[in-house]
């Protein structure tokens, strides 16, 4: 059997997400609980506006979910311990009759960390493909969606320090994740970056997912943060990312031409220098859901560039601090599946 990841860009079924439940993901202060409540709550309710939303709700938060979420978004009742989507819940893949199937990674808490409580998650890309009543590709690779990124022509973007990670693939190497990539996803080229942002090696990062770094937008393209400000860390790692990208080739063995997403000018939050990236969008069928940081001119600059490559989708930008403030964006928070037969 022949499996082929769309991309992010063809048509789509739905989105899942899962709404977040009290632990230390959310927060431990009421205000720090209500702030992530809400901005959940609003990019679910932004996306309903354009296509179908299911969320994912543990019995202890289905009060709040029902409070917060628009009457459209189906709730589903179920023990929820993080609430990453894009990392804990499955891969949509498609068979070469347009069929679809879900990748069930092995899910241990983005490198086994103290904090996730990653139990209840790991079987949340079987929970989810029963539902929709597609078959399961088990996959032995310990690996999260927002570490990879496919154009749908054959390229994957990887990193090294995701899928090489010794606390979550010890034995594996580039040839084994490659092939296992062209296994489950269809791809045939894999372009690996040597790491990530700065700040996603911290306590609560993942180690270096692709989905703050890099993307495309098309074959051929790659969408890729661009920190232009040395005095952040992320300036030198830019500039390495930036010489990786440019020495790799596409499926075709072409360039790519890459476009830069520059970072807006704030430089650190509360706990350090801040990852924020614009690179970390979610493409919808109508529309892009687009990362803010409260700077006028920068989430400007970032949306047209969006709307560059994007076509006719319209950019909606939603202020994206309070899940960064906790490990991640937009993209991380979402898990697109694709309509079967596109």
């Amino acid at each position: 059997m022949t499996w082929t990841m769309p991309p992010e860009t063809a048509p789509q079924e739905r989105i899942w997400m899962a709404f977040p439940c009290e632990g230390e993901t959310l927060g431990e202060t009421s205000e720090q609980r209500e702030a992530g409540y809400a901005v959940w709550a609003e990019v679910a309710n932004t996306i309903a506006r354009f296509q179908p939303v299911t969320m994912i709700v543990d019995p202890s938060a289905m009060a709040q979910a029902r409070r917060r979420l628009d009457s459209q978004i189906e709730l589903v009742e179920r023990s929820v311990g993080e609430f990453w989507m894009r990392d804990s819940g499955p891969t949509f893949v498609h068979d070469a009759q347009g069929q679809l199937a879900a990748v069930d990674w092995i899910f241990n808490g983005w490198g086994g960390h103290a904090w996730a409580n990653a139990g209840p998650d790991r079987d949340t890309a079987r929970f989810i493909a029963d539902l929709v009543g597609a078959p399961v590709i088990p996959s032995l690779l310990v690996n999260e969606g927002g570490g990879i990124h496919v154009d749908g022509a054959g390229t994957v973007l990887l990193t090294e320090t995701v899928q090489l990670d010794p606390n979550r693939n010890p034995h594996a190497d580039r040839q084994r994740v490659e092939a296992e990539m062209a296994r489950v996803l269809g791809t045939h080229n894999a372009v690996w970056l040597s790491r990530g942002l700065s700040r996603d090696y911290d306590e609560f990062g993942t180690s270096g997912h692709v989905d703050i770094v890099a993307t495309s937008p098309a074959p051929g393209k790659l969408l890729m943060h661009a920190q232009t400000n040395p005095e952040h860390p992320d300036f030198e790692v830019s500039a390495t990312l930036r010489r990786e990208l440019s020495e790799a080739v596409d499926a075709n063995g072409k360039p790519f031409e890459i476009i830069e997403l520059p970072a807006p000018e704030v430089l650190r939050d509360a706990h350090g220098f801040v990852d924020y990236s614009y690179v970390n969008h979610l493409v919808i069928n109508d529309a892009v859901i687009a990362c803010g940081f409260g700077e006028h001119r920068a989430d400007a600059r970032a949306a047209q560039s969006l709307a560059g490559v994007y076509g006719d989708r319209e950019i909606v930008t939603l202020d994206a601090r309070e899940l960064f403030a906790r490990g991640g964006g937009i993209h991380c928070i979402t898990q697109q599946q694709p309509k079967a037969g596109a």
